[in-house]
C-alpha cells in the first residue's frame, strides 16, 4: 500500500504528501497519527510540528526557510507562511569519507562509441555548423536548409501534411515521403546565437571559450565556422579559446571570413564544397566499444516538481555516483539551484582550493543578482510553486540530489572544459536551455535532465535524456519523456534499482541503439549565458 506522506531526511519537521489529501484526513507516520488541517494536493509540504515566525523549517536535513506566521502541525506549508532562508557558510567544517557504491557488475560493460585522437570518446558523431557572430546567422540558416535538404531527406512533418490537406481543400488528402539519408553514420547539426559583437568584450570572450568547447566535445567530428570578420569575436580568439582546452586538437575546423572573401555567393560555394568533402569522411567513423569511464553525464533539471527531489533526482544521483566510481565524470551546473547546500557541496570538495573556488563563485554570481533588484529566492518558477517547490533553498536541496554523494574533484567556471574525472561542478544559471548548453560546451557526452511539470529541452550534439519524476506525466506527454521514476513515489522500486535501471538506458542511448525524444523531435537548443543576471 503507499504511503501518503514521506519525510526525506530522519531530521525533517516536514513531510511531502504522496497523494492528495483533504482537511480532516488523518494519516499515520512514523506510528504518530497526523490530521490534516487544509487541503493540500501531492507534492506539497505538510508541518510535522508547530512553528513559531521564525522558526527554521528542515528538509532534506538542510534549513530551507523559516515560518512567516504560525503555521499548526498539520497545515500546508504556501509562499505565504514560509521565506526563503538558507545557511551561511564561511569553508570547510568538516572532513568527508566517501563510501562508493559497487560496481563490479558494471566494469566490464561497454558502449559503443565514437573514439577521437585525444582518447575522448562521443555517444554521436556530428559535424557542427556555427557562426562567430549573429551576423553570420542568416548564412547558417541557408546552410542549414541547403544541407538537410540534400543531406537529410525527412519524412514530411505532419503538421505541414496538415495545412497542405487545409490549403488543398481536401482534408482527407493523405501525403507520403520516405526518409533516406545520404550519410548514416554522422549527423550534421547547425547553431545561431545573438552573440559575438555589441555587449562588452568578456561577452565575446565568453562565447569563445563556449564555442571552442562544442568544437572539443567528443561528440564532434568536425566544425564549419563562418566570421564576418570586423566583430569582437575575431578569429584568432576563438582559436585561442581552442588551443586553451586542446593544444593537440586533431579534428577538422573549417574557417570562412566573409569580408575576405567577397560575395555571398563566393563564400557560400566554398563552404558547401570543403564541408561536404569533409563530412564525407568523417562519416567514415565507426561506433567501437569503450568502457563506461569514457562516459561524461551532465546532470540537468528543468520544469521541476515536489516529487523531483524524492525521485528523479535521486536517482541521476545514484547513476552519477555509479560513473564516477567506474572512473567517469558528471557535472552538475545550476549554481542559483545549489542555493542552501553549499555547507555539504563544500565539505565534499577534495581540497579547500576546490571549496574556496566554488564559495567565491557562488558569492559573485549572488552579489550580481542582488545588485540588479532580484536574489536566488526569486529562482522557484510560477510552476515550481504551484508543484511544491515554495522556497529556493527547498528546490536547490532537491536538485542537488543528483550529484550524488561522491567527492567533488573540481570547480569550474563557465566555459572551463573538464580535465579531472568524477564530480565537478559547473557555475551555470538555473535556466534549463543555458544550463545544458554550457554543460556540454564543458565536454559532457550525454545529459540526463529530470522534469516533473515537462520540457522538450534537446542540445544539439549531445544527447539529453528526459527523466519524469512522476508517472502521469510521462503518460501525458510520452514524445518528450525517455525513462520514468514514478515507480519510487509508488514504493514499488528503490531508488537504487531505478538508478540501475537507469544506467542500462544510458548505455543505450550511448550506444546509438536508442535515440532520445529530444533527438526525435530535432530539438536542438542552444542559448549561451551573457554573464548578465540570469536565473
Amino acid at each position: 500500500m503507499q504511503n501518503k506522506i514521506i519525510k526525506v531526511n530522519s531530521s525533517d519537521n516536514v513531510a511531502v504528501a504522496l497523494i492528495n489529501l483533504k482537511a480532516g484526513d488523518v494519516v499515520t507516520f512514523n506510528e504518530e497519527t497526523i490530521k490534516i488541517l487544509s487541503d493540500t494536493k501531492s507534492k506539497h509540504k505538510i508541518a510535522l510540528e508547530k512553528f513559531e515566525p521564525g522558526d527554521r523549517i528542515i528538509m532534506y536535513g538542510v534549513l530551507v526557510g523559516t515560518a512567516n506566521i504560525t503555521i499548526e502541525k498539520g497545515n500546508i506549508l504556501t509562499v505565504n507562511n514560509v521565506k526563503h532562508q538558507s545557511e551561511k557558510v564561511i569553508g570547510k567544517t568538516e572532513s568527508f569519507r566517501w563510501a562508493a557504491p559497487n560496481v563490479d557488475k558494471w566494469k566490464a560493460r561497454t558502449f559503443q562509441g565514437y573514439h577521437r585522437e585525444d582518447g575522448q570518446v562521443g555517444t554521436e558523431n556530428v559535424w557542427l555548423f556555427f557562426p562567430l557572430v549573429f551576423c553570420e546567422n542568416r548564412n547558417v540558416e541557408i546552410l542549414k536548409e541547403i544541407f538537410e535538404k540534400e543531406l537529410l531527406k525527412q519524412k514530411v512533418n505532419p503538421h505541414q501534411m496538415l495545412l497542405r490537406s487545409l490549403v488543398s481543400g481536401n482534408e482527407e488528402t493523405e501525403i507520403t515521403s520516405t526518409s533516406s539519408d545520404v550519410f548514416d553514420n554522422i549527423d550534421v547539426k547547425f547553431i545561431t546565437h545573438p552573440g559575438g559583437c555589441g555587449g562588452i568584450r568578456q561577452d565575446s570572450e565568453s562565447l569563445a571559450k563556449l564555442l571552442a568547447g562544442y568544437v572539443n566535445n567528443p561528440n564532434v567530428a568536425g566544425a564549419t565556422v563562418l566570421s564576418l570578420g570586423c566583430q569582437n569575436l575575431q578569429i584568432n580568439i576563438f582559436k585561442e579559446a581552442l588551443n586553451n582546452i586542446n593544444q593537440n586538437l586533431n579534428k577538422p575546423v573549417l574557417i570562412y571570413e566573409q569580408q575576405q572573401m567577397g560575395t555571398v555567393d563566393e563564400m557560400l560555394s566554398a563552404v558547401i564544397k570543403d564541408s561536404f568533402k569533409a563530412i564525407k569522411q568523417a562519416n567514415q567513423i565507426e561506433r567501437k566499444p569503450a568502457p563506461l569511464s569514457k562516459l561524461k553525464i551532465g546532470l540537468e533539471c528543468g520544469g521541476s516538481d515536489g516529487f523531483s527531489g524524492i525521485s528523479a533526482n535521486p536517482t541521476l544521483g545514484v547513476v552519477s555516483d555509479m560513473i564516477t566510481a567506474l572512473n567517469g565524470t558528471a557535472i552538475l551546473g545550476e549554481f542559483p539551484e545549489l542555493c542552501g547546500v553549499e555547507q555539504e557541496l563544500v565539505n565534499r570538495c577534495v581540497d579547500d582550493k576546490k571549496g574556496i573556488k566554488f564559495l567565491k563563485l557562488m558569492k559573485a554570481y549572488e552579489k550580481s543578482v542582488i545588485d540588479a533588484g532580484s536574489g536566488f529566492d526569486m529562482n522557484p518558477s510560477p510552476g515550481n510553486i504551484k508543484d511544491g517547490l515554495i522556497t529556493d533553498a527547498m528546490k536547490s536541496a532537491g536538485a542537488a540530489k543528483k550529484g550524488g554523494t561522491s567527492p567533488v574533484q573540481d570547480v569550474l567556471d563557465y566555459g572551463e572544459y573538464i580535465t579531472k574525472p568524477g564530480l565537478n561542478l559547473l557555475c551555470t544559471p538555473g535556466n534549463d536551455v543555458e544550463s545544458t548548453t554550457a554543460i556540454v560546451g564543458s565536454g559532457a557526452n550525454v545529459v540526463l535532465f529530470t522534469t516533473g511539470l515537462g520540457t522538450p529541452t534537446g542540445n544539439p550534439i549531445a544527447p539529453v535524456i528526459k527523466v519524469s519524476s512522476n508517472t502521469e506525466l510521462a503518460e501525458k506527454m510520452p514524445d518528450i519523456i525517455d525513462f520514468e521514476t514514478g515507480a519510487i513515489i509508488r514504493g514499488e522500486k528503490t531508488i537504487e534499482e531505478m538508478g540501475e535501471e537507469m544506467l542500462e538506458f544510458i548505455i543505450k542511448v550511448a550506444s546509438g541503439t536508442i535515440s532520445t525524444k529530444a533527438k526525435v523531435l530535432n530539438q536542438n537548443d542552444f542559448i549561451p549565458w551573457r554573464r548578465g543576471v540570469s536565473l
